[in-house]
């Protein structure tokens, strides 16, 4: 009984102080990633991982700013390298928490982020894993404003295939998944009812909309866009881009 009370009186009050330590670090890499400042906001979230390796915060944010920080990598092997640790931090979090919405969001992102590089069999069955992810994330956190911007991209990217894509997958799946552009488009808006200022689900839903045919609608989300405060690193070259398909579609 005393040796008990004697590690209760030494551990408690660590136990304490770790927990205040990762409060902080939390703040100050949700602070950092609002700053726009996501490489060192990815630094922060690592040193919450080395103090409590099973915090689900901070393993949802890593994969997240990885699966961000890898699309601005010009090297192909850096761009991986971030690729694949942003599937190894949400394998993790699944591990821990196999139902936990974020959890199958960050990953059926990072899934994403590596399956836009591939063609055929590979990128029709990282499509299907996607999907799993994305439905799970859905249904347990119907407000979860990325998840439904991954269903949109998922539906406007599988009625993207070429045709010899979708032969191949005919052949090797027995037909595509059900996808759609109106469906692309609802997921789209209901991202964006959800979090009007995510700039990134603008510039996706522009280009489903023009793929539908709708180009006035198409430019009208590229143009409430553009006076979108940013939120990421990534909003400005978004923006870039959206003006340039504006000088190409009027």
């Amino acid at each position: 009984m005393q040796r008990l009370l004697i590690y209760l009186l030494v551990c408690f009050p660590l136990l304490q102080l770790r927990a205040q330590d990762i409060n902080v670090l939390i703040k100050e890499g949700d602070h950092l990633e609002s700053t726009l400042h996501e490489k060192a906001a990815f630094d922060k979230f690592k040193e919450v991982l080395r103090i409590q390796a099973v915090n689900i915060y901070a393993l949802n944010k890593c994969s997240e700013l990885c699966s961000r920080i890898g699309k601005r990598e010009l090297g192909n092997k850096a761009r991986n390298d971030y690729y694949e640790a942003a599937q190894k931090y949400a394998a993790l979090a699944l591990k821990l928490h196999p139902e936990n919405a974020e959890a199958n969001c960050v990953m059926a992102i990072a899934l994403g982020r590596t399956s836009l590089e591939k063609s055929g069999k590979e990128k029709i069955t990282a499509a299907r894993e996607i999907k799993k992810h994305v439905d799970i994330a859905i249904k347990n956190d119907p407000q979860n404003y990325k998840a439904w911007h991954v269903l949109g991209r998922w539906h406007y990217e599988i009625c993207s295939l070429n045709l010899f894509e979708k032969a191949a997958v005919k052949v090797l799946f027995g037909g595509v998944p059900k996808a759609s552009l109106a469906e692309s488009i609802r997921a789209f808006e209901k991202a964006k009812s959800i979090l009007p200022g995510f700039v990134l689900n603008y510039y996706e839903m522009a280009k489903a909309y023009k793929k539908n045919n709708q180009l006035a609608k198409a430019i009208s989300a590229l143009d409430s866009m553009l006076l979108l405060a940013n939120t990421t690193e990534d909003d400005e070259q978004i923006k870039a881009d959206a003006r340039k398909l504006l000088k190409a579609w009027r």
